[in-house]
């Protein structure tokens, strides 16, 4: 059987013998053609995105926002916008019910630390403190350009270390040091493992290095958004691109003091998100201004604003220290890292647990010594993206393993797998290590690449009984 859909005046024919539902229980996917199960809406253009739910009446919503990295608001004065064609309703923070949250607040893991709409203060650029729904998206801009606002800008500070060093501006009150506090007394995660400094101080060699993530944008194809419009009996429904249906809903439960039985969200096709559809931002805001004008409501960033305010995969810095054998063994690794959460935590401290988790890398070494901080500075706060929390560190230390390599004289693929868990392997963290295949790619990645392994390592095996 097959189907023959039009795609732009051409027959794309699927065969349902090639695509089948089923699955085999483990999971083993290779070479197999599995079918997305949202694959022909896409290919025919029929799925549909939060945008394409239009209403009749519809208002949209635009913020006034901070120029400032860090200030305090002396004086909002939205009189002239109020007056302006088109505007139906001017949102500030004493419009929130509950002006305060944070996701992890969800599970118990975090403080309440980030208004949705900032009333006396503001710690990064582009934060919003007031909100404007108009009937077009032009008169809204033009309301939102007339909000008078009356700053104090204060310092500031954009670098984690800089950030935790005495005398730096404070970010948030609550945390001193500008550092997450962790269980209420620790400000930092940590990992031991052995003991590296009799380690480093009988290895051969020593590496240093330092390396760093810049904040990466996820820039997705449609903006993060959300359309909200009245139901019947005191329901809302909402339209919305998040990543994390349920986390919106309780979010918007949570900041709007209304049950979750009132609202009726719909989320389907992402429009690209890659971790950046998390953080139920958009969703409040367009039931809030639906609630208060009564009618439907879109809240969209443009794409400027979806670089500027939108929540980035954090910055990371990292320094790490190796001691090394003259035969490229690693017997000691030692990780200082510091997240830059930016103004408030959305999941940076989360990020921050998984991180050293997955320390040391996917290597065994006797010895492991890991301080890591959640550092809040006067950046765009950050949150999820693409293996958050691993794919930073995994950079640095995969650059550090080269330049071990070089130290010592190695092959850089020889010293991976001399270095790689085995099954059975203990890691740092107290897991046994099971299922390793990290020397048998190393070994196809060397063959492809017309890489010469040494013998002994051409030989061997992730199952310990084999090498």
């Amino acid at each position: 059987m097959s189907e023959t859909p039009m795609i732009g005046g051409s027959m794309i024919e699927f065969r349902k013998d090639l695509f089948a539902d089923e699955r085999d229980d483990n999971l083993n996917e290779i070479g197999k053609p599995t079918r997305r199960q949202d694959i022909t809406g896409h290919v025919t253009g029929r799925s549909p995105f939060y945008d394409d739910h239009l209403f009749e009446g519809l208002l949209h919503l635009r913020c006034a926002r901070s120029p400032h990295h860090n200030a305090r608001v002396r004086r909002i004065d939205t009189s002239a916008a109020e007056r302006m064609p088109g505007v139906v309703r001017i949102l500030t923070g004493r419009d929130v019910p509950v002006n305060l949250n944070t996701l992890l607040s969800l599970l118990d893991f975090g403080i309440d630390d980030e208004p949705v709409i900032s009333t006396d203060r503001v710690r990064y650029k582009g934060e919003p403190v007031a909100a404007v729904t108009a009937e077009t998206d032009g008169q809204a801009r033009d309301a939102v350009a007339a909000i008078r606002v009356e700053w104090e800008p204060l310092p500031h500070v954009l670098d984690v270390e800089e950030a935790i060093r005495p005398g730096a501006p404070v970010v948030l009150d609550i945390y001193p040091g500008n550092k997450f506090v962790y269980h209420g007394k620790y400000d930092h995660q940590k990992l031991r493992y052995g003991e590296v400094e009799p380690a480093f101080r009988q290895a051969d060699h020593v590496v240093e290095g330092r390396y760093q993530m810049s904040p990466i944008e996820q820039a997705p194809i449609e903006t993060c958004g959300a359309i909200a419009a009245p139901e019947q009996n005191g329901r809302w429904v909402c339209y919305t691109s998040t990543q994390a249906l349920f986390f919106s809903l309780a979010t918007a439960s949570k900041v709007l003091a209304t049950p979750s039985s009132r609202l009726h969200f719909i989320g389907g096709t992402v429009g690209g998100g890659f971790g950046g559809k998390v953080d139920s931002i958009h969703e409040p805001m367009a039931i809030l201004g639906a609630m208060l004008t009564g009618r439907p409501v879109k809240y969209m960033w443009d794409r400027e604003e979806e670089m500027q305010v939108g929540a980035p995969r954090g910055a990371e810095r990292w320094y790490v220290k190796d001691g090394v054998m003259r035969d490229g063994r690693i017997v000691a690794r030692k990780f200082t890292g510091y997240f830059d959460s930016g103004a408030y935590t959305r999941l940076s401290s989360y990020a921050i647990i998984k991180g050293v988790g997955h320390l040391p890398g996917p290597y065994t070494i006797p010895n492991v010594h890991a301080d890591v901080y959640c550092v809040y500075t006067n950046r765009t706060p950050a949150t999820a993206m693409r293996g958050f929390g691993i794919t930073g560190v995994d950079f640095a230390i995969e650059a550090h393993m080269d330049k071990v390599a070089e130290v010592v004289g190695m092959n850089p693929i020889d010293l991976r797998i001399l270095n790689a868990y085995r099954d059975g392997d203990m890691k740092a963290h107290r897991r046994i290590a099971k299922n390793c295949a990290l020397i048998e790619c190393a070994q196809v990645v060397a063959e492809k690449a017309g890489v010469k392994l040494s013998p002994d390592l051409a030989r061997a095996s992730s199952r310990m009984g084999d090498s």
